[in-house]
């Protein structure tokens, strides 16, 4: 008897007694580990999607892990007939573009200073000398998002991004949201998150096919959560009142001259040069972390005279108002739905997830690479909304009108939409719109007021602005005020790494900002409610909040 095992896109047929890990070497299928299969590191992570029953019962290595997450070591076939499938943390997302982002606003960025140099032989890091080699000089810009990591392969010498990738987060074990994972890293001991997460990005920057040696400087952007896990800092002040990261409270108290961070290469965990640096940029202050920090210097905000609002879409969406001259941040736990979170066929933009969706005249569906669809992401999340609404397939609420409790996409490849789907979607959107409404009130302006909207995030470059409009998601305004600006996070962290001077100005520039908490407004909740109602954005003159 045989059991066949399918792990991401290989099959194999198996007898009892092997391992996971064992298959997949077998099937050529990476999975990272620092302990080569012994159990000690548990960073060998895959996800059970089928036939769980037929593998062995959780080792004690396993116990911390939550949900279908099992270590492929510990995980070993049992005697039986059947189908187990699982998949590892997916990589290769293509969403990434190669080029970088360039706005209008941009045309008087810092021009290339990157804190990397050379001076013959001499490569010198801040003006010190760290290596001598006549080789390439190679900086990372990484974006730690809650559900997907982003990284570019950078030449420091012409400016030039030689590679972009990006991963499933693998700390999604430990919980789908910030709060969940500070919970995870305080009940358990030994830094897991982090030790898993650097062991993902270190084979993502050993794909890269460049020396370990050349990469002297790693540009970190992040939430604070994400950020200080990163570095191994103690996360759980940020799940308790007033939620600041341990080097916000001592900025505070005068302890440091900013909230920034950096790590020499040796204590990194990553494969790069041993006298090296990893930076994180300046967090703005509670949940609003460096990757804000990285839009504000993206989108030129720093230099910027006109009203502007950022919307960062994301698990936890990032909200800026102002210019220059007055700056307003917040933050709003919105949840992973609209990155694929949550949502029974939801999943990252990777090969065969549903992008683009087409109901009537006649159903078309999008999928990245083309092939057979798989699930569907967060641009084909909006899409399928909009064209439910607009068909007349669900109502205001949510509800489909044929009375049923799920919509079926694709019969052939099981992918669909249920009611407690579009319940997760709904109430994802309902704290953005609640966010957008209180923010704008407290600054006194309305959205007709605005002129740019930046629509930022992961997958802000490929929606379709006119169904976010239609569902509700974004501000009724003239698409020549709307810019989709895609990961601006991780284009901010690119212009950080390349220019010394940027560093500097957006440093000057968090200081000034204000941060707004928006859960302490009583009209909160009214304005949540209202947010999950898919219907456009009502605009309304506003009054600034006392």
């Amino acid at each position: 008897m045989s059991v066949t095992v399918q792990i991401d896109s290989q099959r194999i047929e198996s007898a009892a007694g092997a391992t996971l890990f064992d298959l997949a070497k077998r099937m050529d299928v990476r999975i990272p580990t620092s302990c080569s299969g012994n159990g000690s590191c548990c960073e060998c992570l895959v996800e059970i999607a089928e036939g769980a029953e037929l593998l062995s019962d959780r080792a004690p290595e396993e116990v911390h892990l939550q949900g279908d997450f099992r270590l492929s070591c510990r995980a070993t076939v049992e005697a039986g007939t059947g189908a187990i499938c699982c998949q590892t943390p997916q990589r290769g997302a293509i969403q990434i573009e190669e080029r970088g982002i360039r706005l209008p606003c941009l045309d008087e960025a810092p021009p290339l200073g990157p804190a990397v140099t050379r001076n013959g032989e001499q490569v010198l890091l801040d003006g010190g000398e760290i290596d001598r080699s006549t080789g390439p000089l190679h900086g990372l810009a990484v974006d730690l998002g809650t559900t997907t990591v982003a990284m570019r392969l950078v030449d420091l010498e012409s400016g030039r991004i030689k590679a972009s990738q990006s991963f499933e987060n693998p700390q999604r074990f430990g919980g789908s949201d910030v709060l969940a994972r500070v919970k995870f890293d305080t009940d358990h001991k030994g830094r897991l998150l982090r030790r898993t997460l650097a062991g993902y990005m270190s084979r993502a920057i050993e794909s890269f096919g460049v020396p370990s040696g050349s990469i002297y400087e790693v540009v970190v952007v992040g939430n604070p959560v994400m950020r200080d896990l990163f570095f191994g800092l103690d996360v759980y002040p940020l799940g308790q009142m007033p939620y600041r990261s341990v080097t916000e409270h001592e900025f505070r108290e005068g302890q440091r001259p900013g909230t920034h961070l950096a790590k020499c290469g040796k204590q990194s965990l990553l494969p790069i040069h041993p006298d090296g640096r990893v930076y994180a940029l300046p967090l703005i202050g509670s949940h609003v972390g460096s990757d804000t920090t990285a839009c504000l210097l993206a989108t030129g905000l720093a230099r910027e005279e006109r009203t502007v609002a950022v919307m960062d879409i994301g698990t936890n969406t990032e909200l800026v108002i102002g210019n220059r001259h007055k700056l307003q941040v917040a933050s709003c736990p919105a949840g992973p739905a609209f990155e694929g979170g949550q949502i029974q066929c939801g999943m990252p933009a990777l090969e065969g997830a549903i992008e683009r969706v087409r109901l009537e005249p006649e159903q078309r569906l999008g999928v990245i690479g083309g092939g057979r669809p798989t699930g569907v992401c967060g641009s084909g999340l909006i899409d399928l909304l909009g064209e439910l609404l607009r068909t007349g397939r669900i109502n205001s609420a949510g509800r489909l009108a044929d009375g049923s409790d799920r919509f079926c996409l694709d019969a052939d490849n099981n992918v669909y939409l249920t009611e407690k789907d579009i319940s997760q979607l709904a109430q994802a959107k309902a704290a953005n719109v609640a966010g957008l409404h209180l923010l704008h009130q407290n600054y006194g302006i309305d959205f007709a007021d605005l002129d740019l909207f930046y629509l930022a995030g992961g997958f802000a470059r490929h929606i379709d602005v006119g169904h976010a409009r239609r569902i509700g998601l974004i501000p009724d305004l003239p698409d020549e005020r709307i810019v989709q600006v895609g990961n601006a996070a991780l284009e901010g962290a690119t212009l950080a790494l390349l220019s010394v001077a940027a560093r500097e100005e957006i440093d000057q520039l968090v200081r000034r900002i204000e941060h707004v908490e928006l859960e302490t407004f009583p009209e909160f909740f009214h304005c949540f409610a209202e947010g999950a109602q898919f219907v456009p954005f009502q605009t309304r003159a506003t009054e600034p909040i006392v």
